[in-house]
């Protein structure tokens, strides 16, 4: 027959090898077995319920173990940690506050403490109980996805929709957090809480340590082995806890002199030294500031690896030891500083995201978008292909031939990707673009050729054409204008007649009758035009008509002058001016 100590034996093996199923099973059957009741198996058994996230049971045992030994903390740490896994954040508090009347150095009680009160805090600062602010981000599916601790959670579509309904509207669905204790560990996550409520100071142990030392003091408050003991070496044990206690406290004020000895010789540039007395630090107490401190010297020194090694040190043991979610924060957002010294830019987007998502502040935010921006021209550059950009030409002046505009402006999509420098993608793209009667599209596109190429003379007229097409006659004409000077500068005229046919098309389209407009209206209009009352009120012009009433011929010699020829032919379009 097995009895409740061998079934006790079993579930701790159970528990050490994290196979907390087993563990609650053989728990069950120690607690079944006992000829009286054990508060410590309903521990046990509660810390394995917490662990596989059972919130409901691990309280149920919680308590029963606190009503069979009242005056034992551990238990209310237990019934403290269902308490906040299960959102009862106020229980939760008095709960933890309950065992350090009990034992005040019980470093668990203040760190769980802690927790919660910054929880309530987060809960308290808004109606909608903190949430619009915590569920705002836009990749928080996919950020909580990707995060191990709830990767398994957002398996579950339901899940997932409640999600996304407190985000649509926080305050109407915040009363589920009180219903489904997964959306507890959701925003414990958000918050940097860690929800696993681990029994001891998990600092210095690793992860299958720290069960074999929780199951190890578990044993030591069985009863029966509590009457075995001397008292006397019970007082003494009890006497060392708290020169335990006492040294901690100690300790950290030993590191943080060598702290501040490590700033100092930072500072001074020496980060040799500097590094040492971080180490330290580290090594006296364990608090991840050191590490990151570490890690910025390591950084300054130029030894990236070594510093990739610390932050990720940093994170992972202020994960163990539940440290402040800003901490951790800081520890990816050097990871991402690292990762960006090395060139690695998507590694470093990956940790600036990570900081972001532990804590959002403005200078990793915009360090995230920086990095973003440069992978994107990293990726447009390594794309460029100068053949390839010719053959995407080839293809779309074979698409255009054949009228197949939507392929033509496709295949110069491409060429201008393979070749972002050659000017003839977006005039080719603009006239595919012009025969869709996309018009604004292609006057965009024939500027970005024209800032090319100043010279390009073919962009140009493109322009002016989509131009005229929306009735745009002011800028058709400025465009010509320019075009005008270019082609006599650097193109030997030889658009010069295609340029000025324009030019007068524009012209007297600006100027012709309305339909249904009489003359008399007409001429009305025209001579409200901001234009014609310019030319008509400059004194320049003046003189020039005013002799050319006189002597008609003087005229033909002003008309050599470009910009008298442009405002004469101006005026005889808009009807000023009569020729015979």
């Amino acid at each position: 027959m097995t009895t409740a100590e061998e079934f006790k034996a079993e579930g701790n093996k159970y528990f050490i090898e994290k196979n907390f199923e087993k563990a609650i099973e053989s728990f069950t059957n120690a607690i079944n077995a006992s000829t009286e009741p054990n508060y410590v198996l309903y521990s046990n058994r509660s810390g394995a319920y917490a662990s596989l996230k059972n919130f409901k049971q691990a309280y149920d045992d919680a308590k029963e173990c606190v009503n069979l030994n009242p005056n034992w903390p551990k238990g209310y740490n237990r019934l403290a940690g269902a308490e906040f896994g299960l959102g009862n954040l106020e229980n939760a508090k008095q709960t933890y506050e309950k065992c350090l009347s009990l034992d005040s150095n019980n470093q668990q009680a203040k760190d769980g403490l802690k927790s919660v009160e910054n929880a309530l805090k987060a809960r308290n600062t808004q109606n909608d109980l903190g949430l619009g602010a915590m569920f705002q981000d836009p990749n928080l599916i996919s950020n909580l996805r990707n995060n191990p601790k709830t990767a398994e959670l957002m398996k579950d579509p339901e899940l997932v929709g409640k999600i996304l309904n407190i985000q649509q509207n926080p305050k109407a669905n915040a009363t589920q957090l009180l219903t489904d204790p997964r959306l507890m560990t959701i925003m414990a996550t958000l918050m940097g809480i860690d929800m696993d409520f681990p029994e001891e100071n998990k600092n210095n142990t690793e992860p299958k340590q720290e069960a074999e030392q929780e199951v190890k003091e578990e044993i030591k408050e069985d009863p029966k082995e509590e009457i075995k003991e001397d008292s006397k070496e019970e007082i003494k044990d009890e006497i060392d806890n708290e020169d335990v206690e006492m040294t901690d406290a100690s300790s950290k004020d030993t590191a943080d002199a060598f702290k501040a000895k490590g700033n100092t010789l930072y500072k001074q540039r020496k980060f040799d030294e500097a590094i040492e007395q971080y180490d330290k630090a580290w090594n006296t107490f364990k608090d991840i500031t050191y590490l990151n401190n570490k890690a910025a010297a390591e950084y300054e020194k130029g030894d990236y690896d070594a510093a990739i090694k610390t932050c990720e040190l940093a994170v992972d043991e202020g994960r163990d030891m539940r440290a402040d979610y800003k901490l951790i924060a800081k520890s990816f957002a050097r990871l991402g500083n690292v990762y960006l010294k090395k060139q690695d830019l998507e590694s470093a987007a990956k940790y600036f995201d990570k900081s972001l998502t532990e804590h959002r502040t403005p200078d990793v935010l915009n360090k995230l978008r920086s990095t973003q921006r440069e992978i994107k021209i990293k990726e447009a550059n390594a794309y460029i292909d100068p053949e390839q950009a010719e053959e995407a030409r080839l293809q779309g002046k074979d698409f255009f031939t054949k009228g197949d505009w939507p392929n033509a402006v496709r295949a110069y999509g491409e060429m201008i990707k393979r070749a972002p420098e050659d000017a003839r993608g977006y005039s080719n793209r603009a006239a595919a673009l012009a025969k869709l009667l996309s018009f604004p599209d292609a006057v965009q596109d024939c500027n970005k050729a024209i800032e090319l190429d100043p010279q390009f003379i073919r962009a140009y007229i493109r322009k002016a054409n989509c131009q005229l097409a929306m009735k745009e006659y002011s800028h058709c004409m400025e465009t010509l204008s320019d075009a005008r000077k270019v082609d006599v500068q650097y193109n030997q005229s030889k658009s010069i007649k295609e340029i000025d046919d324009l030019l007068n098309k524009a012209t007297y389209q600006r100027f012709q009758a309305l339909e249904g407009e009489t003359p008399e209206q007409t001429m009305e209009r025209v001579s409200k035009d901001p234009e014609i009352v310019s030319i008509l009120q400059d004194p320049v012009m003046q003189g020039i008509l005013s002799q050319a009433r006189e002597n008609p011929a003087a005229l033909q010699d002003h008309m050599k002058n470009p910009d008298v020829a442009k405002k004469v032919n101006m005026l005889v379009a808009a009807g000023v001016i009569r020729t015979r």
